[in-house]
């Protein structure tokens, strides 16, 4: 148990930052996985063509840099570390973009 007043501080600290930390967390892979479920729908709408198609391109394409970008800002926050975040954004830019990768 904390002795002073110093170390009391920094418990009541770090719960603060576990509990803000878990909650950004939570919220990457929520956007992760709605990602994901959009691109489950586009794929089987995939034997449509034209304007729907492109409809779900766009979305795709919007639903991954703001996923993207949430990972990013976890970096910068220290919440999550660099090389999670690489791998993240890389198995994201393989399953949304096969195409790109062959």
């Amino acid at each position: 148990m904390a002795n002073n007043k110093s170390s009391k501080k920094r418990i009541k600290i770090n719960k603060r930052n576990r509990i803000q930390n878990n909650s950004y967390k939570s919220l990457i892979k929520t956007h992760e996985k709605n990602h994901l479920n959009l691109l489950k729908v586009s794929t089987k709408q995939e034997s449509q063509v034209g304007e729907e198609k492109s409809n779900y391109t766009a979305l795709l394409r919007a639903s991954f840099s703001s996923v993207v970008s949430q990972i990013d800002k976890a970096v910068k926050k220290n919440i999550i570390h660099k090389n999670t975040a690489i791998r993240k954004k890389t198995n994201l830019f393989k399953k949304t973009f096969p195409t790109v990768i062959q």
